[in-house]
């Protein structure tokens, strides 16, 4: 990989330099009178979802762009957006590469989601900030910026809001879209508001983006691609005690564990119905040659559930009770479960632990059309996956994996579960898919280090 090149030596904000057009101006004056207005339903459903999670009624005023007095309004902080928790873990990897080559980096991290800004407060050294980001009006982004002044801004994945860019652009701050991604589907959705989300991604300093894929698409949408440098994700190291811990736990069940990881809406339910009648499972392609015939699915196997969203723990125990089946509850019963028919994992940052207890692993949000979640973590963890049809937000991870032995697709929830049950029945094929899965996880790294060099490129032709 080249050393950062002189095509990043521009003019802050170049491509969006140019004023806006007409319709472009009006679509942004629509845009922000409706964020306005929403401000209120804003606040009501935070203060709804701090009935289950506390700190969405935390520091709320940060939101509108009103900062605590206690914080210190210094510039020159780099600052990093990361919406939630997948994006957070990402960031972690990028920033121990900038600490080493920014001694005395000052950090200004932001997030969207209570389980983001909890992970990223164990990235703070003193002198870094954190709070929330800036609901996405002229007021509050223009104050976010004013206040903090940060040099250079680094948008981790996805998060491109209009007013945000541009409270920038007219502050003369950098801002740069890391680890782009961008799907088929983000991009139709997104070319229909063409006129608002064009200027945003125009104006955008440079993009380095995961895929040859992700950086086509995006350059549809004018972004000034400067490179493809991977997926920060495969950077991301499982933390060692809590995998060493599910692996010990793993060792005193008599039977194969398999998770269902990072579950979305519905999906449980899907799960729960093919459970109650597997006589309806389908055949899956390619499945493992397994000659044993797995027995029933609640007794073959012990069924882990980790719901992606903690607001909906609840909710998901009492599906499974409603359906007459024993829930067992990590916050109920401690560091290990109670014999039941579903586990449910119903913590937050412990997902190596689930993967370290698990033999193989469904994949959530890939069985309803959502688009699936992250399946780097559980490969490092060398826990195969299955995945259903819908993975188009890692679409090309997922095509790696598959290819590459790490991941299995199928058609469905039912044919994902007798897949999976005669996978963790075939100990030679479980043993290859495992072993597959670090391979996968291990040749894809070196993101974190790529990106770094890009950013310290841009910064020290900038001279910040």
């Amino acid at each position: 990989m080249t050393r950062p090149s002189g095509a990043l030596d521009r003019n802050v904000c170049q491509a969006g330099s140019a004023a806006l057009q007409w319709h472009e101006r009006l679509a942004l004056v629509v845009y922000s009178v409706v964020l306005v207005l929403l401000q209120v339903l804003l606040r009501r459903k935070l203060r709804q979802r701090a009935q289950q999670e506390p700190a969405y009624g935390q520091n709320v005023e940060e939101r509108f762009g009103q900062y605590d007095t206690g914080l210190a309004p210094q510039g020159g902080y780099v600052w990093i957006h990361a919406v939630s928790l997948g994006e957070t873990h990402a960031a972690a990897t990028l920033l121990r590469q900038l600490r080493q080559a920014l001694p005395g980096m000052r950090l200004l991290l932001t997030h969207g989601t209570a389980t983001g800004r909890a992970a990223g407060k164990d990235l703070l050294l003193p002198g870094d900030v954190q709070v929330w980001q800036a609901w996405d009006t002229p007021g509050a982004t223009r104050r976010f910026v004013a206040r903090f002044r940060p040099q250079i801004g680094l948008l981790v994945e996805t998060e491109v809001w209009p007013n945000l860019v541009r409270a920038c652009h007219e502050a003369g701050v950098p801002v740069c879209l890391v680890n782009a991604r961008m799907s088929g589907k983000s991009l139709r959705q997104t070319q229909r508001l063409r006129w608002l989300a064009a200027p945003a991604y125009r104006a955008l300093s440079a993009v380095w983006a995961q895929t040859e894929e992700d950086a086509r698409r995006l350059r549809v949408l004018g972004a000034p691609v400067d490179a493809v440098l991977g997926n920060l994700k495969f950077d991301t190291t499982p933390d060692a005690r809590l995998l060493a811990q599910g692996q010990a736990q793993r060792q005193a069940v008599d039977k194969p564990v398999v998770l269902f990881a990072s579950s979305r809406e519905t999906e449980e339910q899907m799960l729960l119905e093919v459970l109650r009648a597997p006589q309806s499972w389908g055949a899956p392609s390619g499945r493992p040659d397994a000659k044993q015939q797995a027995a029933h699915p609640l007794a073959s196997v012990q069924w882990l559930v980790v719901p992606r969203h903690p607001q909906r723990f609840d909710a998901v125990a009492a599906l499974f009770e409603s359906a007459g089946l024993s829930v067992s509850r990590r916050s109920v019963d401690g560091s290990g479960f109670a014999p039941a028919d579903i586990w449910l994992g119903d913590s937050l940052g412990e997902m190596a632990l689930y993967l370290g207890l698990a033999d193989a692993a469904l994949l959530g949000g890939s069985f309803a059309p959502l688009g699936g979640q992250n399946l780097i973590e559980a490969a490092a963890c060398a826990c195969p996956v299955v995945m259903g049809p819908h993975t188009f937000n890692f679409a090309q991870a997922a095509e790696m994996a598959q290819s590459e032995g790490a991941a299995f697709a199928v058609a469905g929830m039912a044919q994902a579960v007798r897949f999976v049950l005669q996978l963790v029945h075939n100990p030679q094929v479980l043993e290859d898919a495992s072993s597959a899965a670090v391979a996968f996880a291990g040749r894809h790294q070196g993101a974190a280090q790529r990106t770094c060099d890009y950013v310290v490129g841009w910064c020290t032709g900038r001279g910040l």
